[in-house]
């Protein structure tokens, strides 16, 4: 068997997935390199635990080699351009070549889309934004606290909702919840429209619980910093003390010039390989546009969210797709479109979303009862993420095996 040369951009949830699930499948023989800009890797589920004070940078972040098996090679640099006809990556530093490519770029993150916004917002979509929040919410004297999604789609649909019934929480710790007025105001008709108006409906009893006031259909358009005001398109300003934004998101620039966007500037795949158009390239996780049936809102098309259960799958799928065709097997399996998510209410507790994303006529998903068991759950898989190769990985590792039943934890890494 002729030896083959895989190569991962990105060094997220799905490019450490997708690379170790290929060295265990594969031979040495075979080259598997990450190219990835960051030495460290930080577990962007922990983020808002960093916001209200649970974790400090250290405790979520790794070195990306640290996760990874032995003999995945790992390069640090900044991608410039694929070159799909020659078979080349070009970084900064180097020009690599590959059979079989798989695109984990993620989604950047773009303030500056919407004017106002950098100058004037907090955001715990950054490890280092969710560092400085929670320094601004502890110096915070009370008022109005509006948390802004600015643009669609973004990652995590049930970050919103999370965030801020973990900030109320995080007030009413220090008994000062009287002091605040937390409000979250979206384009979207619904908190996480995708997943259908019964767990819509859901969450949005639970933010009413703690006080959270919900303002579906408020498009931002600009935000007047100076006077501390959201300025929208079709409704009117509304004033606020301290600005929490989930920024507008985009795909990498080097993508659309390298041909492998479509009009939205996102990757599209086939749902169940996650091919691209080129012949060997794959694209996982947040940067791929892939489209589910259904439409509950006539005014958004229903697309898989991006967040990191799917990255975890996706590399698992482009990892068996590409040693299928390594080795000349029929392609089997592929993604499902079954995905949960873990949304913290406060409290120690959290619920647990689940279904099934590709379900016709429209997906499937339900909420489970809030709970302790999936904070802990979270938790769990937090420190199974975090922890190394060796003692410490099988140990945990073992632990998700038992618990998979309940929590229903991903294995692949």
């Amino acid at each position: 068997m002729k030896s083959k040369n895989i190569l991962i951009l990105g060094g997220g949830i799905g490019g450490i997935v997708a690379a170790n699930e290929l060295r265990r499948k594969l031979p040495a023989s075979h080259k598997i390199t990450i190219v990835e800009k960051e030495k460290d890797h930080s577990f962007a589920a922990s983020f808002m635990w960093v916001m209200n004070g649970d974790r400090s940078i250290d405790k979520v972040t790794r070195p990306v080699k640290g996760l990874l098996r032995k003999g995945i090679d790992v390069v640090h640099g900044t991608v410039l351009e694929i070159v799909p006809d020659k078979m080349k990556v070009i970084t900064k530093d180097n020009e690599l070549s590959y059979d079989y490519l798989i695109i984990a770029l993620g989604a950047e993150l773009v303030f500056d889309r919407i004017p106002g916004l950098a100058e004037g917002a907090h955001t715990f979509y950054t490890l280092e934004g969710a560092e400085r929040l929670n320094r601004a919410l502890r110096d915070f004297k009370g008022g109005i606290i509006s948390i802004v999604v600015s643009s669609l789609p973004y990652k995590c649909p049930g970050a919103p909702p999370e965030g801020a019934m973990l900030i109320a929480d995080f007030f009413k710790k220090y008994k000062t919840e009287n002091l605040v007025d937390i409000k979250i105001l979206t384009p979207e008709s619904q908190p996480m429209p995708v997943a259908g108006p019964l767990l819509g409906d859901s969450i949005r009893m639970m933010l009413q619980e703690r006080g959270i006031a919900y303002h579906p259909k408020h498009k931002l358009k600009s935000v007047n910093y100076k006077v501390k005001t959201l300025v929208f398109e079709e409704n009117e300003p509304v004033k606020y003390d301290m600005l929490i934004a989930i920024p507008p998101h985009q795909a990498a620039q080097l993508l659309r010039k390298s041909g492998l966007t479509n009009d939205a500037g996102w990757v599209p795949v086939d749902r169940a390989t996650l091919k691209t158009k080129f012949e060997n390239i794959f694209a996982i996780g947040d940067v791929t546009s892939i489209s589910i049936p259904g439409r509950w809102d006539p005014n958004i098309p229903m697309m898989l969210p991006k967040a990191g259960v799917f990255a975890h799958f996706h590399g698992e799928v482009a990892a068996q797709q590409i040693f299928n065709a390594i080795n000349g097997e029929t392609s089997k399996g592929g993604f499902t479109g079954n995905g949960y998510c873990m949304i913290e209410s406060g409290g120690g507790r959290a619920g647990f979303a689940s279904g099934d994303f590709y379900a016709e006529p429209s997906p499937r998903l339900r909420l489970g009862n809030i709970s302790r068991i999936w904070h802990w759950g979270k938790i769990l898989f937090e420190k199974w993420w975090l922890s190394s190769f060796g003692i410490k990985k099988r140990f945990f590792a073992l632990i998700i095996k038992i618990g998979g039943a309940i929590l229903r934890v991903p294995a692949g890494s």
